[in-house]
């Protein structure tokens, strides 16, 4: 894409993804690190990324689609995810679930309207031997319980700031 025809937000996309071209798993690093910085991958990521990294757009739609880390719009600035596996469901991951749902008043796959707060389901966060599992933010919580998860929320949002 010409630089003189590309957007704002074009330009910042390729000024990102550009530190990562011909670099083991660029495409997939610029690709974290635009939605470190932006909160998400904006629909132009896929056309500046298939022009950066010398790919079809489609190739660029599958890496972004394959990885559920990635998504189109902005998440909650602190993201809870609760482990749904069977060794988490074994030791009382549905009722954690349950009891975080009802704290925050959120259901699994909301964010809040103020964006605050999302809900996450993981399948595995490597934590079997201490499960129930969490993970706030990029914190692991292990044996988590309603009291630990709240605060993990809390320290996260008063990192943030």
């Amino acid at each position: 894409m010409p630089e003189n025809k590309m957007t704002a937000v074009e330009s910042k996309l390729a000024s990102v993804m550009q530190k990562f071209v011909g670099k083991t798993g660029g495409l997939i690093s610029a690709l974290r690190q635009v939605q470190d910085q932006i909160g998400y991958l904006p629909q132009e990521a896929v056309s500046v990324g298939a022009d950066a990294f010398n790919l079809s757009r489609a190739e660029v739609k599958g890496v972004i689609s394959f990885y559920s880390d990635f998504h189109g719009a902005p998440k909650g600035r602190t993201v809870v995810r609760l482990c749904a596996a069977e060794a988490c469901q074994a030791v009382g991951g549905r009722e954690l679930q349950a009891g975080v749902e009802k704290k925050y008043a959120l259901k699994m796959g909301e964010t809040s309207a103020s964006k605050d707060i999302a809900l996450e389901r993981v399948f595995c966060l490597g934590l079997c031997s201490c499960a129930p599992a969490a993970m706030v933010g990029d914190r692991l919580v292990g044996r988590a319980d309603l009291e630990r998860i709240a605060t993990a929320v809390e320290s996260h949002a008063e990192e943030r700031k």
